[in-house]
């Protein structure tokens, strides 16, 4: 009877691996409304964080107040799904080499709850402020078109899009501000997240999604990167000495983001091309990820593969027949859309999968198996556990077995020695968890129940 029903949870399970919906919400990205969107943001002149506040027609204070506007109108499409408001800040001058002048900070969120885990959410952030050469400059021209409107834009049309579903998880759809000058929006934002006690699944921080074109030459709208530390650096001292005799140099929470992201888009956006980039962002530089890893959240930087510098952070000129400044002419809407639709499908994905197991534990020291065990989360959608495992070079996960709703398992002939290993839990609606890392090894011995 035991084996029917592992079989029939098989069967279950193989039967569910894609889930309809992503498909549609693919084809509900639309290139027209975040070209609009895109071309309205750049039109506010300046969204330096310390520019104008007061107009209605330029500066950051235009910028933010449009935003909210349109989740408000999200919102309202939506019966209400969407909780709008303001989080803000206080800086000043003694907090920043780059704060010219004492200013709010102000984010704009809009949060739509999870039907089963109201407190588990995944997050996508897109920056507000641009910024030209001189970024204590904030009163010139700096429209910053692909920095960062193109992720802003992609925000508002995935709230546009997902807004229409229902999800188990919440999804949160953030505009930040204050990232020029320090992360400033993101650390507060953040530090609003751990105060209320949110369970954050993951952030994907979209900074520039929209330029297609190198200054290298190279001209691909396919390719993208998703950048991700190896491991916390909120990590304890005992996890550290573990990880140098037990390994899991690559197998930090951002890095198991960064690899959903790239399973996911890899089974319904076959055309794209995910490039995984082992650093936290582009070399000494940062994003608005950063404060969220800072105090221990997963969350990885997704962008366009190929910049073109002539294009960021520099005044609007041209020098020996040479055009800098992040105009809206440097902007590919298509790949616009194709990178927000990543952003979608992994955001709702994410937020119909089930709790990740807890604790999990592994052992198998000289020996010819290997064994697995963790706690099961309290959540009944979950039909059961799936354990990955891949040769400690392999950049993904290379192998994997559906083992039913337990909570110990043996793998047969697979040395622990030669792999690295990991438990995600998989859902009655064929969505997984993130795959979770051994945290310890198994230090009694444990009999299967």
């Amino acid at each position: 009877m035991k084996k029917i029903v592992l079989l029939s949870l098989f069967f279950q399970f193989s039967f569910a691996q894609t889930d309809a919906r992503l498909y549609d919400i693919i084809q509900s990205i639309s290139t027209q409304r975040i070209e609009a969107d895109i071309k309205t943001l750049a039109n506010f002149g300046t969204r330096n964080t310390f520019s104008d506040t007061i107009s209605n027609k330029r500066g950051i204070g235009a910028a933010r107040r449009w935003i909210k506007s349109e989740f408000d109108k999200v919102s309202k499409d939506c019966n209400n799904c969407l909780d709008v408001f303001y989080q803000k800040d206080f800086v000043t001058t003694n907090d920043g080499e780059r704060v010219p002048k004492d200013t709010w900070i102000v984010n704009v969120a809009a949060v739509q709850k999870g039907t089963k885990f109201p407190n588990r959410y995944i997050i996508m952030t897109g920056d507000i402020d641009s910024r030209n050469s001189d970024t204590m400059d904030f009163t010139a021209d700096a429209p910053g078109a692909n920095d960062n409107a193109t992720g802003m834009a992609g925000t508002i049309e995935a709230a546009r899009v997902l807004s229409k579903y229902n999800f188990e998880n919440s999804i949160v759809y953030l505009g930040l501000s204050g990232e020029e000058q320090g992360l400033f929006g993101g650390k507060g934002f953040a530090e609003f997240a751990k105060k209320n006690n949110w369970e954050i699944i993951g952030v994907l921080n979209n900074d520039m999604i929209g330029n297609i074109e190198g200054v290298d030459g190279v001209i691909d709208n396919r390719t993208f990167r998703i950048f991700s530390e190896p491991t916390p650096i909120t990590e304890t001292e005992k996890e550290r000495k573990n990880r140098r005799f037990y390994g899991g140099e690559v197998d930090g929470i951002s890095r198991q983001l960064a690899r959903y992201i790239h399973k996911t888009v890899a089974a319904y956006m076959p055309e794209m091309n995910p490039m995984m980039v082992y650093r936290l962002d582009r070399f000494g530089r940062g994003g608005h990820h950063r404060p969220f890893n800072d105090l221990g959240y997963a969350g990885v930087r997704i962008m366009e593969a190929h910049e073109n510098y002539n294009r960021q952070h520099q005044n609007l000129r041209t020098e020996n027949g040479i055009q800098y400044g992040d105009v809206i002419e440097g902007v590919n809407f298509e790949y616009a859309n194709k990178l927000t639709a990543v952003n979608a499908i992994t955001l709702a994905s994410l937020a119909s999968s089930p709790s990740e197991p807890k604790n999990v534990l592994i052992g198998g020291i000289v020996e010819a198996n290997t064994k697995l065990k963790w706690e099961k989360p309290n959540d009944d959608s979950i039909i059961g556990y799936k354990i990955y495992w891949r040769l400690t070079t392999s950049p993904q996960w290379e192998n994997s077995r559906f083992v039913g709703n337990v909570d110990f398992y043996e793998l047969k002939g697979i040395v622990i020695d030669n792999y690295y290993f990991g438990v995600a839990a998989v859902s009655k609606n064929g969505h997984e968890s993130v795959v979770v890392f051994p945290n310890d090894i198994i230090r009694t011995t444990f009999k299967r129940n």
